[in-house]
């Protein structure tokens, strides 16, 4: 994939060749040295009608071409730029992939929310069972505290220091009553 700034390199580099090919002397390559030794540049070339004329492709036509964007891999250093850049999300594959995209983060937004809201609900059962402990504490305590205040002893004491009160504690056992069918 090439950038949009690589248009201009590419305007250059075809720049850079016709310079090339019109540089009189050794500056040319081996293979356009041999190219020059078969075409004669002391007189114009003229075109008849009978023969077309060469057909040479446009700039356009060759940005096009050199702009594709499945032509070359990334390298490791053009690829972090272009993940950080923004650029990987203009590619073709991406777009095809938007709405799977879409789908996964709606997912993970939902995975997310719904583990926040089990661990809140977590934490609520946790403290309504420590509230639930100390209630059955305190209620155990009170319930042995009122079986210590109604023992037979206990209330005995209390009479006992109380000498106010007309009750009194029995002298006889109490008595059986038979009662005939």
């Amino acid at each position: 994939m090439r950038k949009e700034g690589n248009i201009d390199e590419a305007a250059e580099a075809m720049d850079y060749e016709d310079m090339e090919q019109q540089l009189p002397g050794g500056e040319a390559t081996e293979e356009r040295a041999s190219q020059d030794a078969d075409t004669d540049y002391g007189e114009p070339t003229e075109y008849t009608d009978d023969e077309p004329e060469p057909v040479r492709p446009t700039l356009k036509e060759v940005i096009e071409e050199n702009a594709r964007e499945d032509e070359k891999p990334f390298s490791s250093s053009q690829a972090l730029r272009t993940i950080l850049g923004g650029d990987i999300l203009n590619t073709q594959a991406i777009r095809k992939q938007v709405w799977l995209i879409l789908i996964i983060t709606v997912f993970a937004i939902l995975y997310i929310s719904n583990r926040y809201s089990c661990q809140q609900q977590q934490i609520k059962i946790d403290n309504l069972n420590t509230t639930l402990k100390k209630s059955r504490y305190k209620t155990l305590s009170l319930s042995s505290e009122l079986t210590e205040r109604c023992r037979e002893s206990h209330v005995l004491q209390m009479l006992r220091a109380n000498n106010d009160s007309i009750i009194q504690p029995a002298d006889q056992p109490p008595y059986i009553i038979v009662v005939p069918n």
